[in-house]
């Protein structure tokens, strides 16, 4: 089994292209500057949110990305379109590059909901049985920068987003696809790009490699069947599930022979996320089959901020931050984690996501909504086509603090206060973490 391949190399007098000057951008610039002296930054803002380094030219403004001749290689951010950049040199990317100069055994996990619970479950568990983990990629951490401390023993956890696999070369030792829903279409071509984008995650594996997907949705299937390699769906025979024990007449997780721990003992809530563990312990059962290791992981871990958070109980409601609930998908596996009466924070920077599914699925006798965002006016007339009257529109001139006093005096009897805003943030608050944050800040000062 081979975990490495040639990177390109032009010499140290290769002229390289940073396109996007972001936090990964500026990663890339720390990583190829070791390389060559010869680089050039691109971003299409005026002034790019992270300080520009001293004596390195520039080409700022939109529309830069449209000439960049004249360099061996551009090294995309993930969010750019590589279809946008006009070059004749080399297209390349962070996770190209990873991919290539990795010497230890990469498990891949994307899909649009479930991605970072997913991967951190991988990589806490194989911590717990004895394992030198590195969690990379979408969730946070810039792959390149922990590169250089990767020994070939090690294992890296890799979430990896559409925008990451457009482009990919090289496909990792064991691919996860979650669940995969309408998403990014503001910037992906159409629904067969985004799916094509994710399918490359198992495009290049070979016969030996493990690709792992989700049982029932066709998306899933449709990214897997590109990939040679050994299939195992998760939640059936084939991997992790969750089945009733006969004997001991409790739910359990499972997988070939051997019980995990009973579903009551699971920390996290949400049926979504039975489905992300038993996606999490099928991939790590490859590396491990430590049971008490994986049992330990699955009981202990609470979830991740921002995800289906609990923030605190006041009054008898329950405030949970869903920030990261940026499509309807994610959003609805958030309302159905409750049996309570809800309130619903939901909207914000619209995606040209079809939000019928989660629209048809509110209830007037259950949910009460608040509709925040540029969003929030279309959000308006969809639910009065429907006849669905329990809500209130802020619309996108609220700050935060004015959206949770509205909240604070609309609740009657609901009983839980749910930010799932089943859209981006970015006409509201600077990222996801921004709005969270915020929401808790909010919450944290309820009396």
């Amino acid at each position: 089994m081979s975990f490495t391949m040639r990177s390109l190399n032009f010499g140290d007098n290769m002229k390289v292209a940073i396109a996007g000057y972001g936090v990964e951008g500026e990663a890339n610039y720390k990583y190829w500057i070791k390389k060559t002296k010869d680089i050039t930054i691109f971003d299409e803002a005026e002034r790019p949110l992270r300080d520009l380094p001293k004596a390195v030219e520039s080409r700022l403004g939109k529309g830069c990305f449209s000439d960049m001749n004249g360099f061996d290689l551009v090294i995309r951010t993930a969010s750019l379109d590589p279809t946008s950049i006009q070059t004749d040199g080399e297209i390349w990317s962070a996770t190209n590059e990873f991919f290539a100069e990795c010497p230890a055994p990469i498990i891949g996990v994307t899909g649009t909901k479930g991605k970072g619970t997913t991967c951190t479950l991988i990589a806490d568990i194989l911590k717990a049985a004895g394992s030198n983990v590195h969690l990379v990629g979408n969730i946070g951490t810039p792959a390149l920068d922990v590169l250089p401390s990767i020994k070939p023993d090690d294992i890296v956890v890799f979430e990896l987003s559409s925008f990451q696999l457009w482009d990919i070369k090289k496909s990792p030792t064991t691919a996860v696809i979650l669940m995969i829903e309408p998403d990014h279409l503001n910037v992906h071509h159409d629904m067969d790009d985004y799916v094509a984008a994710k399918a490359n995650i198992g495009r290049y594996q070979d016969e030996e490699d493990l690709l792992i997907y989700h049982p029932t949705n066709k998306l899933s299937a449709k990214a897997a069947s590109v990939s040679i390699a050994q299939k195992k769906r998760y939640m059936t025979a084939e991997g992790a599930q969750v089945g009733d024990d006969s004997q001991l007449q409790k739910a359990t997780i499972y997988i070939d022979d051997d019980i995990i721990c009973d579903v009551s003992e699971v920390g996290l809530i949400g049926a979504h996320n039975l489905e992300n563990i038993c996606a999490a312990i099928t991939a790590a059962w490859r590396y491990t089959q430590d049971i008490d290791a994986i049992a330990t992981t699955v009981k202990s871990f609470k979830g991740l901020e921002h995800r289906l958070e609990f923030v605190r109980e006041v009054g008898g409601v329950k405030y949970y931050n869903d920030s990261f609930s940026t499509g309807p998908a994610a959003a609805m596996a958030a309302l159905q984690s409750f049996n309570e009466k809800l309130l619903v924070i939901v909207g914000g920077s619209d995606k040209d996501v079809d939000m019928n599914q989660l629209l048809d699925y509110f209830d007037s006798k259950k949910h009460s909504l608040v509709l925040i965002g540029t969003a929030a006016d279309s959000l308006e007339k969809q639910l009065k086509d429907r006849s669905f009257g329990n809500y209130t529109n802020l619309g996108a001139l609220r700050t935060m603090h004015e959206i949770m006093q509205h909240v604070y005096e609309m609740i009657i009897d609901e009983r839980v206060v749910l930010l799932s805003p089943a859209h981006a943030s970015f006409d509201m608050f600077k990222n996801v973490y921004d709005r969270g944050t915020q929401f808790k800040s909010e919450v944290s000062q309820l009396s």
